[in-house]
């Protein structure tokens, strides 16, 4: 692998998998490049609702609006500049309000993961 930088326009989008709502994905780095870890972009739309139980240690950097993730009776609230650290195996709920953009790196690959 090469020294390389990305923004949210070379990200392609798509519904996270499994979801109905608005919430998209677009990986810029993973399995497909032969390094150990994913990075990419999230878009969640306004009043959007995840739970899962995490099969790769996920940590998110919210670049732009809010949310909330839940998870052993504890809930954080993160904004524009937060980074979140989940671990894998923990179960979260994630709420976002508003129109909301992350950055994420994952280890393993999430999509790989999760098949």
């Amino acid at each position: 692998m090469k020294v390389q930088k990305f923004s949210r326009q070379d990200a392609v989008m798509e519904r996270s998998p499994g979801q109905s709502g608005d919430i998209f994905t677009g990986n810029v780095v993973d399995e497909r490049h032969g390094g150990p870890i994913t990075i990419g972009y999230g878009l969640w739309g306004k009043n959007q609702r995840l739970e899962l139980t995490l099969a790769v240690d996920d940590v998110m950097i919210i670049l732009q609006g809010r949310l909330a993730v839940s998870f052993d009776g504890t809930t954080v609230e993160a904004v524009a500049g937060d980074i979140v650290h989940m671990p894998k195996g923990t179960t979260v709920k994630i709420d976002v309000r508003e129109e909301t953009a992350t950055a994420y790196v994952t280890y393993p690959h999430w999509r790989t993961a999760e098949a």
